[in-house]
């Protein structure tokens, strides 16, 4: 394909004033204008004629990305071709670069663009656009590729490598040490007491047996079962600094599964909106947390309005025992607040109920902002009334006995991993 350059059409422009004036001048050389538009077209062609071979174009990408992840795209030609342009055909999910274009200078043959990924699912880089210029800079030439390029973007398991690792190993994995020994609820063997320990673990009876102070070491209590419930309804679809509320969501339930399911406790996923969408059934094993992974890649996007006490109460039945149910979720309006709290009321009965809300920093804004005019004081009132309410609501669930954990998108995952630690410390779980 073959049209003309900025430069062509700023070069047949610039004719136009003279050939105005001339024909002002003298009527007779009314034929200059065609003339010169002529003439242009004629250099454009031959700039095009002109042009070097096309260069041969490899994109090189990443099969699978987090999502809220950098995917780089390298452009590699296999030769120099100075102002060749590359533009690739993607997706929503993936959003490019301001320009989304790589310009190849004098001598450069690898370009990078880098896409982020805003949205799980499958994208695909359809085609790739090449143009360079002729000699002149009078004409493009274009070719396109098809790539049909298919790249997974997964649930961000980031954090659960490197956050998960890290409170394993660091501080709170020797907080671990000592929970796990000493002040748990099972009966582990019997020791020598030793200073400083509980004189209620004294062992009696069997100090006076063996004739000296004896008593009894303990270990936290292991299979206990953890559900993390997602909310994947309307009002978790909506971004957080440019990532679907789900999403985060999702990365905070694999990094605390992960966590979970490396300190032998049973870990379940449930996913639901207007009615339950998926559910996992409780696993056990660091080796099940990839079936974990796959089941959250599977929870779409809704629209629907979610109903808490539907997938509450399919949750509820589902469980034989006493577990720890976290559940991500929104906050909209009042009538859905009111049903979601009575919905958690019947789970408290039987389980320890957590509620993970993710602070609004864009509404917080709005809030504070400064009233300019009226549509500043507009937007400021309904945001005040929207914090407002969502605070009544937190207040309310943590009124009824909910554990609520209110904290920002970037660090949800260890909030959550703190707050379970905490647990088993206490034997809440």
């Amino acid at each position: 394909m073959i049209y003309p350059t900025r430069r062509a059409v700023l070069v047949a422009a610039s004719g136009a004033p003279i050939a105005l004036l001339l024909a002002v001048a003298s009527p007779m050389a009314w034929f200059v204008a065609p003339s010169w538009v002529m003439a242009v077209m004629a250099l454009i062609v031959l700039d095009a004629f002109g042009a070097a071979a096309a260069p041969s174009l490899r994109v090189e990408a990443a099969g699978a990305v987090g999502v809220g992840a950098s995917l780089p795209v390298r452009l590699v030609l296999d030769r120099a071709a100075a102002g060749a342009e590359v533009a690739l055909d993607v997706g929503p999910r993936l959003e490019g670069p301001p320009g989304d274009a790589a310009r190849f200078e004098s001598g450069v043959t690898t370009k990078v663009l880098a896409y982020r990924a805003v949205r799980r699912g499958t994208e695909r880089i359809a085609r790739a656009w090449l143009r360079w210029p002729g000699p002149l800079g009078l004409a493009w030439r274009q070719r396109v590729t098809r790539l049909d390029r298919a790249v997974a973007i997964t649930p961000d398991i980031r954090a659960v490598h490197d956050e998960g690792a890290l409170l394993l190993r660091s501080a709170q994995a020797g907080q671990l040490a000592r929970v796990d020994r000493g002040e748990g609820s099972d009966f582990e063997a019997l020791t020598e007491f030793r200073a400083g320990m509980d004189k209620r673990m004294i062992d009696w009876k069997r100090s006076s047996r063996h004739h000296e102070l004896l008593a009894k070491d303990m270990h936290v209590e292991r299979n206990n079962q953890v559900v993390f419930a997602v909310d994947a309804g309307r009002a978790m679809s909506d971004p957080v600094d440019g990532v679907a509320r789900v999403d985060r969501a999702v990365t905070a339930a694999l990094l605390s599964a992960y966590v979970a399911l490396k300190l032998g406790d049973r870990v379940s996923l449930f996913g639901f909106d207007a009615r339950p969408r998926i559910a996992s059934g409780a696993v056990t094993g660091i080796r099940a947390f990839a079936s974990l992974q796959r089941l959250a890649s599977e929870l779409d996007y809704s629209t629907a309005e979610t109903n808490h006490t539907l997938a509450l109460a399919t949750l509820a039945g589902g469980l034989s025992r006493r577990a720890l149910v976290v559940v991500f979720t929104e906050v909209t309006d009042e009538t859905g607040a009111e049903l979601m709290l009575r919905a958690a009321q019947h789970l408290l009965s039987r389980h320890l109920v957590v509620f993970v809300l993710i602070d609004d920093a864009e509404l917080e804004a709005l809030a504070a902002a400064a009233p300019d005019d009226i549509d500043a004081v507009s937007r400021a009132v309904t945001a005040a009334a929207l914090l407002r309410q969502r605070r009544l609501v937190a207040a309310r669930l943590r009124s009824l006995g909910v554990q609520v954990l209110e904290t920002p998108h970037d660090r949800i995952g260890p909030a959550l991993v703190a707050s379970y630690l905490d647990f088993k410390r206490r034997n809440l779980l």
